[in-house]
């Protein structure tokens, strides 16, 4: 009798699970005890030196995208990944091309072994995420990447700026303290996962913030080694030059929903993807609330594409329950 139950009980929940799929994507799973598989692309900081060299070496078809890159982007970004130092990897020209081709690279090496049923990326990492489920070109992806890496650059250039890890408060508590700051700029930019929210701004604002997070007894308020304020209103500049690029890029609809940091939700339509490209400059990465989102509408596994495994780490803390993996040919 209790064996019926739990049984009844699982199929109970896993219908609602794709009730909730339906709902938010427009799409049927397959089987109602499917065990939907996610894969999640990783953002500007999981570079290292060495990337990609292994399948460079080991994969023809990665070896000839590789040299594919090489041409669209005018300089050889191989030599600065298999063999660069970390400086070299930091500058912003390299960095986002560098870790967007690790990953999508790395997911057409994996041929049959890469059938997603949902994708996201983490910033950056949502470009790959689309090239990736057939949204857009590899050329296409990677030139609009670079042309959002340069007019990122320009945008920090012209307005001073950064961002600062808070570590040990609340979402809440975190944005209540930002809107408390009236005379600089300063905003949530990253919600990571729970207790861990990224802060971005000017730089006299990211200070008065660190204070005020570590008053309220934050474990943490530790300004980040970037470029500039990222996901904040200091990237209306690259905002505006890539919204053009972006609406003359032509984009597919994927082969499976991606959930995209500034809605959350699982989307399909071309006309929405750019849009919310587009707004994701200025507005937050709200990673935890996509990653519970992918759950709930059925996610038991996430495989981390391309480089390190912060995001791993992330998914490990915003739900310790599901399986997560490092994609490996």
């Amino acid at each position: 009798m209790k064996d019926a139950l739990s049984d009844s009980f699982l199929v109970l929940i896993l219908k609602n699970r794709n009730f909730a799929y339906r709902q938010r994507t427009g799409r049927k799973t397959n089987n109602l005890y499917q065990r939907m598989k996610a894969f999640v692309f990783p953002g500007q900081g999981a570079q290292f030196t060495g990337m990609g060299k292994d399948l460079y070496e080991n994969v023809p078809l990665a070896k000839e995208l590789f040299e594919q890159a090489n041409d669209i982007l005018g300089f050889k970004i191989t030599d600065i990944m298999f063999e660069g130092s970390a400086d070299d990897l930091k500058q912003t020209k390299v960095t986002q091309p560098a870790v967007f081709l690790h990953s999508v690279i790395l997911a057409k090496s994996l041929g049959e072994a890469f059938k997603p049923d949902m994708v996201a990326g983490h910033s950056l990492g949502e470009f790959s995420a689309l090239v990736a489920a057939g949204a857009m070109s590899f050329e296409d992806g990677l030139k609009l990447v670079s042309k959002r890496a340069q007019a990122m650059q320009k945008a920090c250039e012209a307005n001073p700026s950064t961002m600062a890890a808070v570590l040990a408060l609340t979402d809440e508590k975190v944005e209540e303290l930002c809107a408390s700051i009236k005379d600089e700029i300063i905003v949530p930019a990253n919600y990571n996962c729970p207790g861990q929210l990224v802060i971005s701004g000017t730089m006299a604002g990211i200070d008065k913030a660190c204070e005020l997070m570590l008053q309220a007894g934050a474990k943490r308020a530790l300004k980040l080694s970037v470029g500039g304020a990222f996901h904040s209103p200091l990237m209306e500049p690259a905002k505006v030059e890539l919204e053009g690029a972006i609406k003359a890029t032509k984009f597919n609809s994927p082969i499976c929903p991606v959930y995209q940091n500034v809605t959350t939700k699982g989307e399909t339509d071309p006309e929405t993807i750019k849009k919310n490209l587009v707004l994701q400059l200025t507005a937050p990465v709200k990673w935890t609330q996509s990653v519970n989102n992918m759950i709930a509408d059925g996610a038991t596994s996430f495989t981390e594409v391309g480089p390190g495994s912060v995001l791993q780490g992330l998914i490990k803390k915003i739900n310790k329950e599901v399986e997560t993996s490092a994609a490996a040919l």
